[in-house]
């Protein structure tokens, strides 16, 4: 075996700050259960990726074909470029293609699985049912295991050959072929490669072959606000000028704007002026593993800060040290803030009213927990502004808000109050400060009211309240 070192020349570099809206993600596929198409043979499984691109699909690569195997793992890995907070879709089909050719015209249909790279990736193994032709669940099931590329842009030259193998076959010598398998933390096996089948040869020599370091021998690859600032990659990198987070020497950026505004008119009514401020979808250090509800100014026993300025100041002070990331999950941190809200709901009086302000540039890529958590949320003494920052399609944030008709939880639990507000502040780029607020702001007197009549419980008068012990939120 030879090995040699060397550095790949593609891209310039990996490094989210040179790159910053995008990374490398390398995707691995294996099938279960595939059904016989003929009854006298096995198939020969081949599965073609493509991604959705103007309304159609648009072959991106295919897997190699596996002679007579029912529960194929694909040597073949996939290499796409992840863009945090654009929806891409992807579409897995599998074909039984005959060793007479290698066609898929002419090959047989036996399912498909269609997703989006952020469902992948921020599960980092999906496992779902193959679809017949008129979308039939089969028995046939389709394994898509995520890897985000380290940056090392690394990779090794590997040359095998063989001496003296057994003879397994009776009537010629044996078709061999290698397997490479990577040990995992957890002490499962992963296939890194397989070279080609050298026919009727004890002593083979198969070809030369390249695989990435990261491929080969990675360690652990994590993929993986009251005021939530939102740190993922798509906000571009902010040494940059052109990033949503870059901070200007003489005007404040989209975020600072937006936090500013909101965050004045709401401190006038906290009594102590203390805020806790969280980011979400950063690597953070000292580790720099992906965080959704981190401390801005990294004291987690103590994330407040004493007033806007102070946040502002946490924000800017933070965003040297951090590494921006993904992907765009909310729901942590409003589970964080619903679990205050859950204490405070004991008291049984109108002591704390929680109000969560997300700032935000990307599309929710956990839409799904995002809506169970507000539905939870919704029995609660809090309400969720969120501010769309940049000019991302926010459609789907549309549905957060219950102006056009009850949000419910995907197991079809319906909110027990409308408790969010979204606005992008595109629509008030140019208007002043004081239209963002009262737009953003609107809604939360009612959603107060609303929430304490429901309980039955009535505010107490001047002197109660100053005699009383309050925690600002």
């Amino acid at each position: 075996m030879k090995l040699r070192t060397q550095s790949l020349t593609v891209a310039n570099s990996l490094g989210l700050f040179s790159s910053p809206c995008l990374t490398k993600v390398e995707l691995r596929v294996a099938c279960k259960g595939i059904s016989d198409r003929d009854a006298l043979s096995k198939p020969d499984p081949c599965v073609v990726l493509k991604m959705q691109s103007h309304g159609q699909w648009l072959e991106v690569d295919r897997t190699e074909v596996i002679r007579s195997c029912i529960n194929p793992t694909f040597s073949k890995v996939f290499t796409l470029d992840f863009y945090f907070e654009e929806v891409q879709r992807l579409r897995y089909e599998l074909y039984d293609i005959s060793s007479s050719h290698n066609g898929i015209k002419e090959a047989d249909f036996l399912g498909a699985m269609e997703c989006t790279f952020g469902q992948i990736v921020s599960q980092r193994q999906l496992s779902k049912a193959l679809l017949k032709q008129g979308n039939t669940v089969g028995k046939s099931s389709i394994l898509i295991i995520a890897e985000e590329l380290s940056g090392n842009d690394d990779y090794v030259e590997l040359s095998f050959s063989a001496r003296k193998l057994d003879d397994k076959d009776f009537f010629s010598k044996s078709d061999p072929f290698l397997e490479i398998f990577r040990i995992n933390d957890d002490s499962t096996q992963q296939l890194v490669h397989r070279t080609e089948t050298v026919m009727n040869n004890l002593n083979p020599v198969w070809k030369t072959f390249k695989v990435s370091l990261n491929s080969l021998c990675s360690g652990d690859h994590d993929r993986m606000l009251k005021v939530a600032i939102d740190f993922t990659a798509s906000n571009g990198d902010p040494r940059n000028s052109c990033s949503l987070h870059y901070i200007h020497p003489y005007q404040p950026n989209e975020y600072l704007k937006a936090l500013v505004a909101v965050g004045e008119i709401c401190q006038d009514y906290d009594s102590d002026k203390m805020f806790p401020a969280f980011g979400f979808g950063a690597r953070i250090p000292p580790d720099f593993k992906v965080s959704h509800d981190f401390a801005v100014n990294f004291n987690e026993d103590n994330p407040e800060c004493a007033g806007i300025q102070d946040v502002v100041e946490a924000y800017q002070n933070c965003l040297p040290k951090i590494q921006l990331y993904g992907p765009t999950n909310i729901a942590p941190i409003i589970q964080k803030v619903a679990k205050s809200a859950s204490e405070e709901m004991h008291t049984k009086e109108a002591m704390q009213y929680f109000i969560l302000l997300i700032l935000t540039d990307g599309v929710i890529t956990d839409m799904a927990d995002t809506r169970e958590a507000i539905v939870h949320a919704s029995h609660l003494p809090m309400s969720v502004i969120i501010v769309g920052v940049g000019n991302a399609d926010f459609s789907d944030m549309q549905m957060l808000d219950g102006d056009d008709g009850i949000l419910r939880s995907p197991k079809g639990e319906p909110v027990l109050r409308d408790i969010v507000q979204f606005v992008p502040f595109r629509n008030f780029k140019h208007a002043t400060p004081a239209a963002l607020a009262k737009s953003v702001l609107a809604e939360v007197p009612n959603q107060v009211v609303d929430y304490y009549n429901s309980k039955g419980i009535k505010p107490k008068c001047p002197s109660e309240f100053e005699s009383s012990r309050t925690f600002g939120h």
